[in-house]
C-alpha cells in the first residue's frame, strides 16, 4: 500500500503547489488516514517541502482496525505531552525553509489556526479547502473491497436478527443486539449509530432507538452499517411484524421501493447528482408525498459515513465511475409510520454491469 499512499500525497502536492503552497498541513482525521494510512488521536500530516511526516501526540496504535502508518512516512512523536502536533507540524514546516503552508481551514478551529500563526509568524497561511476530501470520492479497488466486506457483515448481522424473536423486545435493546452481531463477525464496529425504529416511529431517518416494544402489525425499520479497516458502509430495510401486511402497508412499501429502484438504474458515470435525486423525488412526489420528503435521496461512503457526493435537489456535480453511494428514499406518516430502503452502491459503467449492489439482503416486504 506505500506506494498508493505515496501516490495520493502526490496528488494533493500537486495541487498545492498550483495553489501557489510549498507545504500542506492536514488535520481532519479521515483525510490524515486517507494520506498516510492512519490517523492516531489528533495527530496530522505534514506535506512538508523537503519532508512527510505524520505528527502525533502519542505513538500510533498497532491494532489493525486503527490502520497502520505507511511505512515509508516518518512519524514524529511530540516529546512533551500536551502538546498540539498541528502547532508542532507547523514550526517543523517554517523549519523546512517553506515561507507558506496551505490548512484545512473548514477543519481547525480559531484558536489552533491562531496558535499555528503565533509559533510560525513568517509562515503564511492558505487554504486547502475540501482539496484532500475531493480525491476521496473516487475509490479504488481496495477500497471498494473493504466496503464490500463490511456490507456482508452487515448483511450477516441484520440475516441473524431477522431469524430471532421480535415481538416485545425494545428497539434499543434491538440495537445493541445489532451492534454486537457486527463486531462479533469482523467489523471494527458500527458505522454510526444503528437506528431500530418501530409503529410509529418506522420509516423516521436517523431514528434513535427508544424503549418502545415491538407489536403485532408494527412496520419495523432498521438501518445499520459496519465499519471494516476504517470503511463504513450502509444497509436499511423495512419489513412488517408478525401478521400479513395491510393494504396500506403494502401500497407504501411499494411506492419507496419502486423510488429506490428509479434512483439505483439512474446511477451511471456521468449522472448528474441531482437527476440521482430527482428519479427517486418525482416517484415519492408523484404520489403526494412531496411534503416532508428527505433533504438528500443518499450520499457517499468511505472513510467517514457521509461524505461526497450529496444526491440532493441542489447538488452540483456528476457521479464517475468506483463512487459509492448510498440510495435512501423513505416516507414516513406522522402516527402511523413509515418505510425506508437503503442501499450501498458502487457506479459502474454499463459495460461491467451497471451498478455495483453492495448490500444484498432481500428488499422483499417480509412479514416476520
Amino acid at each position: 500500500m506505500s506506494e498508493v499512499y505515496a501516490a495520493r500525497r502526490t496528488r494533493l502536492r500537486e495541487r498545492c503547489n498550483a495553489g501557489g503552497s510549498a507545504a500542506a498541513l492536514v488535520s481532519r482525521a479521515a483525510n490524515v488516514r486517507y494520506l498516510a494510512g492512519a490517523a492516531p488521536r489528533d495527530a496530522v500530516l505534514l506535506l512538508g517541502k523537503r519532508e512527510d511526516l505524520l505528527v502525533c501526540a502519542v505513538p500510533p496504535d498497532e491494532r489493525p482496525a486503527e490502520g497502520r502508518p505507511d511505512e515509508t512516512l516518518r512519524v514524529h512523536v511530540l516529546s512533551s505531552p500536551g502538546g498540539d502536533p498541528a502547532v508542532a507540524a507547523a514550526d517543523l514546516v517554517a523549519a523546512q525553509g517553506a515561507d507558506s503552508v496551505a490548512v484545512e481551514e473548514h477543519h481547525l478551529t480559531v484558536a489552533r489556526h491562531r496558535a499555528i500563526g503565533s509559533v510560525a509568524p513568517g509562515l503564511r497561511l492558505a487554504d486547502l479547502g475540501g482539496a484532500v476530501e475531493q480525491l476521496r470520492v473516487v475509490k479504488d479497488e481496495e477500497e471498494i473491497s473493504c466496503l464490500r466486506i463490511g456490507a456482508e457483515i452487515a448483511d450477516q448481522a441484520l440475516g441473524e436478527l431477522l431469524e430471532s424473536i421480535l415481538v416485545g423486545r425494545t428497539e434499543r435493546h434491538l440495537a445493541l443486539e445489532l451492534e454486537r452481531r457486527l463486531v462479533d463477525h469482523g467489523a471494527d464496529g458500527p458505522a454510526f449509530a444503528t437506528s431500530v425504529a418501530t409503529g410509529p416511529n418506522s420509516g423516521l431517518r436517523g431514528h434513535a432507538p427508544t424503549d418502545r416494544r415491538v407489536e403485532e402489525g408494527d412496520f419495523l425499520s432498521v438501518c445499520l452499517g459496519a465499519t471494516y479497516h476504517g470503511y463504513r458502509c450502509e444497509i436499511g430495510r423495512t419489513f412488517v411484524i408478525g401478521t400479513s401486511p395491510a393494504d396500506w402497508q403494502i401500497e407504501l412499501y411499494d411506492l419507496v421501493f419502486a423510488a429506490q429502484r428509479a434512483a439505483r438504474e439512474s446511477l451511471t458515470p456521468g449522472a448528474a447528482y441531482r437527476d440521482v435525486d430527482s428519479a427517486a423525488r418525482h416517484v415519492l412526489g408523484s404520489a403526494g408525498y412531496r411534503e416532508g420528503l428527505s433533504p438528500l435521496t443518499g450520499h457517499g461512503v468511505g472513510l467517514e459515513i457521509d461524505e461526497d457526493p450529496q444526491l440532493a435537489p441542489a447538488a452540483m456535480g456528476k457521479l464517475d465511475a468506483c463512487v459509492p453511494v448510498t440510495v435512501e428514499p423513505g416516507v414516513h406518516l406522522p402516527g402511523r409510520g413509515g418505510v425506508r430502503i437503503d442501499d450501498t452502491l458502487v457506479v459502474r459503467p454499463e459495460a461491467d454491469g451497471g451498478p455495483e449492489l453492495l448490500t444484498i439482503t432481500t428488499k422483499e416486504l417480509l412479514a416476520l
